[in-house]
């Protein structure tokens, strides 16, 4: 569990970068603001926890008080008890001298054995990327917004479709959660077209990655009812508030050059010969960095799965090694090596089978984002997005943009920000929103949740350090890979 505290001042709990030093002097949540927070015991609604810093020191307390991040004499030192507070807040108290962590607007100290507000109070905030899914472990079912009836419901057991993205907004202390129709969730049941006071929710975290979202009244969020409407409740039970962040999943189709989609048939068959996306043509990619392979899971959890007849067949599991595929990008577009060293392709049946010895015209598959109908770009230094200091787009901002996706043919999607036209490119490389004309963009997924975009004069993304977004990769760097 990834995370950022934030004092009673509104600053963060930083590791800074020359030795070792810890302040409170943080205004937004970077690399130096996320500590990586550890359970090592669990004591009811307390926890014994340690905290690293983005360098992997701990965060610890010398006798006198002061506190820094390096490398802990005893493990007391590093080892904090850890309360949660109604408010969402949390205490920190050392579990050697059991003294409280606490911020006097610019120093971090630990000082004092008594507690005093609200120099001890830290409000947690998730350092996850901000579009996420919400799992509720009780009903074992994640949140899915409704825009027929405007309204979220707690009942998919599966989160493939697009309506199980929710992005985090946080202004302040408090969070807003907008839907993937860009709809937000209010105290009232009914979603609410634009954030405002009744939108504003206090996000709770817990040990675990468990997270609950409460309005200032007291009331929390929760799934009710036999169809399991979310909505607030005064005192609902301890299982029931709680809900896990989790990234938003990455789902995809395969689309073969006829433009018909690789679906499954008659439980395990994989055929390519709808025209449409339906659950049944809709893959989880899971990309394995040791291997750099990926494996394509169904609706159904089964894996498609190269077999001795060299036909593809939706019935793999997890750790069988036919599930691995060798993927090539180029141009949006993909070639499948499977497990026998052949490329996938289709008969003109429309049968998938991995048979081809070298690839041509019909071993290659566009692959197409079935459940993001837009991207949140995060990279090495930020978010991509517009600002109000600057004409040309931004890679290190603290609040992203929503970045509009329309497919266009194989392969090729336009960029569009919400609101504000199409993305356009400067001579200089670099992009600006109200572009009249659709620009075509290649999207190439680089591993789970991280992916390169190609521009349209044919270099990739990049994050320069200056915070400008630049169309000026030649290779796919650490500048160029966006968590999406």
């Amino acid at each position: 569990m990834r995370v950022g505290l934030i004092d009673w001042a509104g600053s963060y709990l930083s590791n800074e970068c020359f030795r070792d030093g810890v302040t409170a002097l943080g205004k937004t949540l970077g690399r130096k603001q996320t500590w990586e927070l550890r359970v090592s015991q669990k004591r009811g609604k307390q926890a014994v926890v340690e905290l690293l810093g983005h360098q992997g020191h701990h965060l610890l307390v010398d006798p006198d008080g002061g506190v820094r991040c390096g490398h802990p004499a005893t493990p007391g030192q590093s080892q904090f008890l850890l309360q949660l507070h109604g408010d969402g807040a949390w205490t920190l108290q050392q579990l050697d001298g059991g003294k409280f962590l606490e911020s006097d607007g610019e120093n971090v100290l630990c000082v004092s054995r008594q507690p005093r507000a609200p120099r001890h109070l830290w409000l947690p905030q998730p350092a996850i990327h901000a579009h996420v899914a919400l799992y509720h472990p009780a009903s074992r079912c994640y949140a899915r917004a409704d825009p027929h009836v405007d309204q979220v419901w707690v009942d998919q057991p599966v989160p493939y479709g697009q309506e199980c993205g929710f992005v985090l907004r946080f202004r302040g202390s408090l969070c807003h959660v907008e839907t993937a129709a860009h709809t937000y969730v209010s105290r009232a049941e009914k979603l609410a077209p634009q954030p405002s006071a009744d939108t504003a929710f206090r996000l709770s975290l817990a040990p675990g990655g468990l997270a609950s979202l409460s309005h200032p009244d007291g009331r929390v969020l929760c799934p009710q009812g036999g169809r399991r409407l979310l909505t607030l409740v005064d005192q609902p039970s301890e299982e029931d508030r709680w809900f896990v962040l989790k990234r938003c999943p990455t789902w995809v189709s395969l689309r073969t050059q006829a433009r018909r989609y690789v679906s499954i048939i008659c439980d395990t068959e994989v055929y390519a010969g709808t025209d449409e996306v339906t659950p049944k043509s809709v893959f989880l990619y899971e990309y394995d960095r040791d291997t750099k392979t990926v494996q394509f899971k169904a609706i159904n959890n089964s894996y498609l799965a190269q077999r001795k007849s060299k036909s593809i067949v939706a019935n793999g599991l997890r750790m069988e090694p036919e599930t691995n595929f060798r993927i090539t990008w180029h141009h949006g577009q993909v070639v499948l090596q499977a497990f026998n060293g052949r490329y996938l392709g289709t008969l003109p049946v429309g049968l998938v089978v991995a048979s081809a010895a070298q690839p041509g015209p019909n071993e290659v598959f566009g692959v197409r984002l079935s459940n993001r109908p837009f991207l949140v770009l995060h990279g090495r230094y930020g978010y991509v997005g517009s600002s109000a200091c600057h004409e040309a787009l931004q890679c290190n901002l603290a609040d992203p943009d929503c970045i509009e996706l329309l497919p266009c043919v194989q392969g090729i999607y336009h960029f569009q920000a919400h609101g504000r036209g199409f993305w356009s490119l400067s001579s200089d490389g670099t992009f600006r929103t109200g572009g009249k004309f659709a620009l075509n963009f290649y999207l190439e997924i680089r591993g789970n949740n991280v992916l390169a975009v190609l521009a349209p004069n044919g270099y990739y993304l990049r994050g320069d350090r200056s915070g400008m977004l630049r169309a000026d990769g030649e290779e796919v760097t650490s500048e160029c890979l966006w968590e999406f």
